[in-house]
């Protein structure tokens, strides 16, 4: 290869000609010629490796090995500095010390590079001195326009364009098939591990990076990069940190609209969002459950550890993605059979017996012994004759049973010849389906070898237990994202003028009150009193029973503190002020809501939350009242929604019978507490930034469900001066 060949921008994508933007990474994933700065010549040394790879794997651009102490390396020109280059190039690769990147990045911007890798350690991982040095050395990139993927980072691979800039010893097993999977991890060790099993397993990677410190470039960033190229459908990424949240939301909308499919292995969780919160909400979904909501909205699949993300990730990248959660099992062993069934009920999808005509012709050639319900036991007798036809004539019928999303295949002791035989018989099963078909072989390797290795050839990933099998089912399930919600323009529903009055902090119940009249949330018949005179008169006015409750933003949750008196007679009211007032002395109200007691009836929590930085609020409902967190029965979506999804969050709850109707008692119409519930998530839109908590707890359905009354109401505002327009 010559020192400056010509380059051809590959795959039909345009390289960029000038400048990288937040949006254009070209330079990093398709440079047209790399510079190598520090490049070794000495065996076995890391260092050595990243220009061994480019030449190896034949990298159609300029490559330019810098290195005072070389003449040539891999038969290139080797050049003592980076202004001493022939020509420009769009990517260094900076394999030098910490020190000396900082030093350097004046030149790799004179070199005309718009990107450079930093591999060195010794940054803001090391503490105060090194995170000063990192500052440093962003500072400097943003001043000379040079994007930085790192530092302590182990680079990247773009597989389609043949660019190996990594020296992750994960590549002593060659470099992968390119495929339509992209990586993405902080971490560089894990993310040679995840490389390494992968390419064992027979996955097909088209780009891998390590973004290390992430002093720039972040996965999220990269990520949104990688989306938009057509090569790419699969994008996995293992994350140590808190993802930008609307880099976040960029990231899953594209990929949705585009329908392509996000993996995520996270790490390194944390609790303090809870810990913060003071809603009874807050306290029930955690840190990231606005991160949570955003995946199971748009479709981002979570993994639990690295063997379920590396079965993910090749299942999804080469079965096409399931209607539903709907599974049908079939098996040579009625045990296997149940425990996939179980693992399926584990994981929220169900197996219902198959249809009449299925099950009729099921019956004809499964022996009488086993089962043609769900799941469909052939029993070791089908393969008396040694041979697999009639078994995957039974598979084909799974397949075209309408009440059948996806299909687990369970196989137990099928070995030798006969395990050849299947693996050709499912591997023909496999390229006619048009729904997913997963196959568990519960038998040594050895036994199975050829038959896996007949598998692994054509892409058919084989695992090796119902709970990875179903995993992976049900991942293609939730892989589909929900249908979006076409809300229309939302107006300031007539509250604009009330919420630029409230002043930030808690608002108080009664404060609030005003807010939920003019969204038209059915609330008490109220009274706010100051004295005990007030008090005896606001009971006379509103006859009894009463509900008495201090007020006070220093008291937020009353009720735990002694703050709520129910039932309360009308000649009883002036003692009951005057106890509830000395109760909170310290905290200087003399402030109590006088509320009508409404009749009984089922109880709900009404809770948004605003607390992760560029998510969208988040709606919680469930069950309410003062066991909220103890049942803590919960769905939780990203805000807004319309009445329509309200009402199926409603019924998604545990209790829902509770609500429809239980027992011989009688259901409730939730449509009021839906559309109550949609108009507290739009209000919820509307306040932005300045919402941090709201919450209504309980909105109680009375009147069969006709009327929804929202009983206590909690609003956290930031300052008014804080919003912009």
């Amino acid at each position: 290869m010559s020192d400056a060949a010509t380059f051809a921008p590959p795959g039909g994508l345009a390289a960029s000609s000038d400048s990288t933007t937040a949006d254009d990474l070209s330079a990093l994933f398709r440079p047209r010629a790399i510079a190598v700065l520090g490049a070794s010549g000495r065996p076995g040394n890391p260092f050595a490796r990243p220009l061994t790879y480019l030449v190896e794997h034949g990298f159609a651009g300029a490559v330019y090995p810098v290195n005072p102490g070389y003449q040539t390396l891999e038969g290139l020109t080797c050049y003592p500095s980076l202004d001493d280059l022939p020509g420009e190039v769009d990517l260094v690769l900076m394999l030098v010390s910490a020190s000396e990147v900082v030093r350097l990045l004046p030149a790799v911007a004179r070199a005309g590079a718009k990107a450079a890798v930093v591999f060195a350690s010794g940054f803001a991982e090391t503490g105060p001195d090194g995170q000063a040095l990192q500052e440093e050395l962003v500072r400097l990139a943003r001043h000379h326009g040079v994007r930085l993927l790192g530092p302590n980072c182990q680079g990247l691979l773009a597989v389609h364009d043949h660019v190996v800039a990594s020296f992750t010893a994960a590549l002593e097993l060659g470099v992968p098939e390119p495929g339509n999977i992209a990586y993405i991890g902080q971490s560089g060790a894990v993310g040679g591990s995840i490389f390494s099993l992968a390419r064992e397993r027979g996955l097909r990677i088209g780009t891998w990076a390590s973004t290390g410190n992430q002093a720039d470039l972040g996965a999220t960033e990269i990520a949104n990069f990688l989306v938009e190229d057509p090569r790419i459908q699969v994008l996995t990424m293992y994350l140590e940190s808190p993802v930008p949240g609307a880099e976040f939301d960029r990231l899953t909308a594209r990929a949705a609209e585009l329908g392509k499919t996000i993996l995520v292995l996270r790490s390194a969780l944390s609790g303090s969002g809870a810990r913060a919160a003071t809603s009874h909400t807050g306290a029930i979904i955690g840190d990231d459950a606005a991160f949570t909501a955003m995946c199971r909205e748009r479709g981002v699949v979570q993994a639990d550890d690295v063997e379920d993300f590396i079965a993910t990730a090749h299942a999804l990248s080469v079965l096409p993605r399931s209607g539903g959660h709907r599974l049908g099992i079939i098996t040579t062993s009625g045990g296997a059979g149940s425990l996939a069934a179980d693992q399926a009920e584990a994981r929220g999808m169900t197996v219902d017996d198959l249809t009449e005509p299925v099950q009729r012709r099921l019956a004809r050639v499964v022996p009488d012994f086993g089962a043609v319900t769900n799941p469909v036991d052939v029993t070791a007798q089908m393969f008396k004759a040694n041979e697999t036809d009639g078994f995957i004539a039974v598979c084909d019928e799974l397949l075209a049973d309408p009440t059948v999303d996806s299909v687990l295949v369970v196989l137990t002791m099928v070995t030798g010849d006969l395990a050849t035989s299947m693996a050709h018989g499912l591997c023909g099963l496999w390229a006619r389906a048009t729904k997913p078909v997963v196959v568990v072989w519960l038998a040594a390797r050895q036994q199975t070898a050829e038959a896996r290795e007949i598998l692994r050839a054509n892409g058919m990933p084989v695992y090796d237990s119902p709970r990875m099998g179903v995993g992976v089912l049900h991942a293609l399930a939730t892989s589909v994202p929900m249908p979006s919600q076409p809300l229309g323009r939302q107006s300031d529903l007539g509250v604009g003028d009330v919420l630029s009055g409230l002043r930030g902090g808690v608002i108080t119940e009664h404060e609030g009150a005003e807010v939920l009249t003019a969204l038209g949330i059915d609330r008490p018949r109220e009274r706010l009193v100051s004295s005990v005179n007030q008090a005896a008169d606001a009971a006379r006015a509103l006859g009894g029973p009463l509900v008495m409750k201090i007020q006070s933003p220093e008291v937020v949750h009353k009720t735990e503190r002694g703050g709520v008196r129910l039932g309360v007679g009308v000649g009883e009211a002036a003692t009951v002020y005057s106890d509830l007032v000395d109760r909170f002395t310290a905290e200087g109200t003399t402030e109590v809501l006088v509320q009508e007691q409404v009749a009984e009836g089922p109880e709900l929590l009404v809770g948004i939350t605003n607390t992760e930085p560029g998510f969208p609020p988040l709606l919680t409902v469930g069950m309410g009242g003062v066991t909220t967190e103890l049942y803590q029965d919960t769905t939780t979506r990203l805000a807004p929604v319309d009445a329509r999804a309200a009402k199926q969050m409603l019924l998604e709850l545990k209790a829902a019978p509770l609500l429809t109707g239980f027992r011989g008692r009688e259901g409730h119409d939730l449509d009021a507490a839906a559309e109550a519930i949609a108009t507290l998530s739009r209000l919820a839109v509307l306040v932005g930034d300045r919402l941090a908590e709201l919450e209504v707890n309980p909105l109680r359905l009375v009147d069969a469900g006709k009327r929804a009354i929202a009983l206590d109401f909690l609003l956290r505002l930031g300052p008014l001066e804080e919003t912009t327009a």
